[in-house]
């Protein structure tokens, strides 16, 4: 048997990695896979918060930095657990008990990040990234523990796996050394580059050169999409942080109109996010998954960006930070328009193909984002502004709605012949 199927393991005994059918029917994301991610839960809130914290206090540049580093990081060890997953999932108490190691190490990670952003914007000699390190270190070690097994159980495939390892590896020596010399914060970030490329040079590597491995295009839309999902979560934290500083007299239509925006906002991007066909394009073009897979890491960080954003708005609201109205807006308005551009950047780059449409959806986004600073500049409430800036994904909606869709099914025509 080439490929490993999706057979019912009820005492989850031991199984050989052969590979799981990249074709299988009826894939669908785990209840081990869930439960990895409500660790990236609290990775990116952790993120989030102390981007709201950062930028509250007027530490934006210092801010901004931490928490690209921060996605990043997130977001790089989620993503390759995600793609073993697809290749590999035996869901035996091997897999399991390695996958819960990957948990301890995201969770460790995690820990560090505060004193990560601490050391940027209040000390600013030297980057405090060791607990960031020796968490990502423990979910790389377990990295390096499955696709040895891989390589050990898939002859076929063991160039690959091996390929994964001496990457993986190679990149931790870095890190390590990154976190015990302490340098410059620009000569460390400066010098981050070299493992950066290791990690994300690795992977390409290994499946364009060494044969690759049998990732299933459906499943992988799918956890991506389940991870936006957590990313958007933030947005509804930030929203109740907001509300609940107006919310010390009761209900009133401030709130109600802040709930609106909150919530319609994380509704749209949600709704907009889904206009794409992921699953059929990489079905139909695997060659396509690394502009797939490391675009979403810019649009995760957008995503939760924006529950940053709201929640500054709540420390705004609260008067104990020297936020202004405009900074307020601005920490929402940014990050709903990288997402807009990251999105129509990744449909772009996806489908191979450019709708005129797009054009003016895009310059409607622009006008309502711009417009929202506008008001703040002119003193308007927070509240107004903020539902200005919750039109911008309902713009993608209402459009694609409409008119889009055509442009969607011309491209799955395309596909199909």
């Amino acid at each position: 048997m080439s490929e490993q199927t999706a057979v019912p393991n009820v005492r989850h005994r031991t199984r050989r990695m052969l590979g799981r059918d990249p074709h299988e029917g009826h894939r669908a994301a785990t209840p081990l896979e869930l439960l990895f991610d409500l660790t990236f839960v609290v990775a990116f809130g952790t993120a989030a918060n102390e981007l709201a914290h950062a930028v509250a206090e007027e530490h934006v540049w210092a801010g901004i930095l931490g928490f690209c580093f921060a996605t990043f990081g997130v977001s790089w060890a989620w993503i390759n657990f995600t793609w073993f997953a697809s290749a590999y999932d035996t869901d035996d108490w091997i897999y399991r008990l390695t996958t819960m190691l990957q948990m301890i190490g995201v969770l460790v990670f995690a820990i560090g990040l505060k004193p990560m952003f601490t050391s940027i914007y209040e000390h600013g000699e030297t980057l405090d990234n060791d607990v960031m390190v020796w968490g990502y270190v423990v979910m790389r070690v377990a990295m390096v523990l499955q696709w040895w097994r891989a390589g050990r159980h898939d002859a076929a495939r063991r160039p690959a796996c091996q390929a994964y390892i001496v990457s993986i590896l190679v990149a931790q020596v870095f890190w390590c050394a990154l976190a015990l010399v302490d340098l410059p914060v620009g000569t460390t970030f400066a010098l981050m580059v070299i493992p950066f490329l290791i990690e994300i040079g690795g992977p390409a590597y290994a499946e364009t050169r060494r044969g690759g491995t049998p990732w299933h295009a459906h499943h992988i839309a799918e956890r991506y999409s389940l991870m936006v999902i957590i990313a958007l979560g933030e947005g509804m934290i930030g929203t109740m942080a907001a509300i609940s500083e107006l919310s010390t007299d009761g209900l009133t239509w401030d709130i109600a109109w802040l709930a609106l925006a909150g919530i319609s906002l994380t509704f749209g991007i949600w709704w907009s996010y889904f206009v794409i066909p992921f699953a059929d394009i990489l079905h139909a073009h695997r060659e396509r998954s690394f502009s797939f897979g490391y675009g979403h890491m810019p649009l995760f960080g957008s995503i939760v960006a924006v529950g940053a954003g709201l929640h500054v708005g709540a420390y705004y609201l609260s008067h104990e930070y020297h936020i202004g109205l405009v900074g307020s807006v601005l920490s929402v308005a940014i990050p709903v328009a990288l997402f807009t551009v990251f999105l129509y950047a990744g449909y772009t780059v996806q489908t191979r193909s450019f709708d005129s449409l797009h054009v003016v959806l895009l310059a409607i986004s622009a006008a309502l984002v711009v417009g929202s600073v506008l008001l703040a500049a002119a003193g308007v409430a927070l509240v107004w502004c903020l539902l200005v800036v919750a039109l911008t994904p309902w713009v993608t909606v209402v459009g694609y709605e409409l008119r889009g869709y055509r442009h969607n099914l011309r491209v799955l025509g395309s596909l199909d012949g």
